[in-house]
């Protein structure tokens, strides 16, 4: 198993901030990079926050946070990341934008490094093929918001090695998560059966079942989910849940996981959901 001191993330937004928190907390020294230098300091400036916000509670100690900010560095350029023993990928759902990173992470990041990737739907054997190292690459789904949630689904490609999938479990279970495998299908575990939940939801909306309101009041108190499916996807954003049905429609080739009108309409009118303050309801 490959011992993983350094880490490195890629993606500033609401998941990777959240990784590299997690990480340098965990006493991994953490490259944070983003292609845009305003979400690079707008994560860090989060992170930064979350940390006083964690001493203010009594969560950890005014040290604690001292080190983890010392921890973690930011990187305006790639090429920052390229001693890192593990990568992490956690830019946009989308197979281009996440191709693009693993061929150019390949031929960056040193020789014998792991490569992980956050995607949420996205086949790990396609996105491990594009690299030169493809039993160095597995798949780390960590769930939003990353500090508070427990879980980390861990997937193994075709050409995962179990040395490389042994390292990531062991890297997760040292950010205090628990790992699970899931197989390398469209959606894994988890999304397989929350999207079409989220989706289903939307349908019963455009048929006018019920309001946005009861719908996911019905779903909190007759299920006992903390928050409705209508609210939990202006969580994950409304985009994301598209990208990820269609990911499910396209790689399992049946009906039911067809993405609702309605949630094309709202993603093409802007209404992504908390993060475009606007989604099924107004923030």
């Amino acid at each position: 198993m490959r011992v993983v001191s350094k880490i490195g993330v890629i993606g500033a937004g609401q998941m990777g901030r959240g990784i590299a928190q997690v990480a340098s907390q965990s006493g991994f020294e953490t490259h944070l990079f983003d292609s845009s230098s305003e979400s690079l300091e707008r994560g860090a400036a989060f992170i930064k926050k979350q940390l006083a916000r964690g001493v203010s509670k009594g969560k950890w100690t005014e040290e604690a946070s001292q080190k983890a900010q010392e921890s973690l560095q930011l990187e305006t350029s790639l090429e920052g990341l390229s001693d890192c023993d593990l990568v992490i990928e956690a830019a946009t759902e989308r197979k281009d934008v996440k191709f693009k990173i693993f061929q150019e992470c390949d031929r960056i990041i040193k020789e014998g490094a792991l490569l992980a990737s956050n995607t949420s739907s996205i086949s790990i054997t396609e996105i491990a093929s594009q690299t030169k190292r493809p039993s160095k690459v597995a798949g780390m789904h960590f769930m939003n918001p990353v500090p508070v949630m427990k879980l980390v689904e861990g997937i193994k490609g075709l050409e995962t090695s179990n040395e490389t999938f042994d390292s990531v479990a062991s890297v997760a279970k040292a950010m205090g998560k628990i790992f699970v495998k899931a197989n390398d299908v469209p959606g894994f575990a988890v999304n397989r059966i929350l999207m079409p939940m989220i989706n289903e939801a939307v349908y019963a909306l455009y048929e006018g079942v019920a309001s946005v309101e009861d719908i996911d009041s019905a779903m909190k108190l007759g299920t006992n989910q903390p928050m409705g499916p209508l609210e939990l996807a202006d969580f994950i954003g409304l985009d994301t849940c598209l990208a990820i049905m269609g990911v499910l429609h396209e790689g399992l080739g049946d009906t039911k996981y067809r993405p609702c009108p309605l949630l094309k309409k709202y993603v093409l009118a802007g209404r992504f959901g908390k993060k475009s303050g606007r989604g099924f309801y107004e923030y």
